[in-house]
């Protein structure tokens, strides 16, 4: 892990925000644990409103902190694949309680849902 995001923390939730802290780090870590291994396309396709710029650099991070594997494959054109690492899914796991938490509050004031379509 490099150094440019490495504490001190105030707390757990600090040091946890720290990884997942952003609006694309959570939706990436949702679309690896629903769809597996992704290639970058796929993942660009899977979070409509992501830049590619913005997408590139949250996958580094989550990369350097250990939470996915980036995979190059020697092809033409080249191809790169992302999955979650043990340290990612066990980082959903703890996620799950938030995002029920979540639906219950889109339930509770009404809010709409995006849709995606495949």
């Amino acid at each position: 892990m490099g150094g440019k995001r490495s504490g001190p923390y105030f707390c757990g939730i600090d040091a946890a925000m720290d990884v997942i802290g952003g609006k694309w780090k959570a939706l990436i870590l949702w679309e690896l644990e629903e769809n597996g291994v992704r290639r970058f396309g796929e993942l660009r396709r899977g979070l409509p409103g992501v830049s590619e710029k913005m997408l590139i650099q949250q996958l580094r991070e989550l990369e350097e902190d250990g939470i996915v594997t980036r995979e190059i494959f020697a092809e033409v054109p080249p191809r790169v694949e992302y999955e979650l690492t043990e340290l990612g899914s066990s980082l959903n796991r703890a996620l799950r309680p938030l995002g029920a938490w979540g639906r219950d509050r889109i339930d509770r004031i009404g809010a709409n849902r995006v849709h995606l379509t495949s």
